[in-house]
């Protein structure tokens, strides 16, 4: 008996719901982290974290809808746990290195927005600033 459709239906029945489950995950959590890479600018934050979710789904189910297909038809349940197994694994990666890439961007966007936010010093540092003369010091002090 051919189960490949079988299989087919229980890959999607839990992949979809897996990634919708990881991008409501990611969104309500990551709202804080936005927020602070955005510099309290929580509409603006907000905004991001919604169109994050969308380009999460548009990638994410695309690819979950790209790897149904199978190369071979599964003839036993032992063919669809098999085959369940690498696919539904390669999907998680595939969402963890996504979810991973995109805090890698915003922490780089975070602490580029911390540097240009940086308080300059009033004058500039030691090594830029002209020595004077011992005997100048001592005019100019009196030590």
């Amino acid at each position: 008996m051919d189960m490949t459709v079988t299989t087919y239906l229980a890959y999607l029945l839990i992949a979809v719901p897996l990634t919708i489950w990881v991008a409501r995950t990611l969104s309500r959590n990551g709202r804080v982290f936005l927020v602070d890479v955005f510099q309290g600018n929580a509409d603006f934050a907000d905004a991001v974290n919604r169109l994050l979710v969308v380009g999460f789904y548009l990638i994410n189910l695309g690819f979950v809808t790209l790897f149904l297909r199978s190369g071979r038809p599964v003839l036993a349940a032992r063919g669809v746990f098999e085959q369940l197994s690498v696919k539904l694994g390669i999907v998680m990666l595939v969402l963890g290195v996504v979810h991973l890439t995109n805090v890698w961007i915003f922490n780089k966007i975070r602490t580029r927005s911390r540097l240009d936010t940086t308080p300059r010093p009033p004058v500039p540092p030691n090594d830029n600033v002209q020595p004077i003369a011992a005997a100048e010091q001592t005019a100019r002090y009196g030590y």
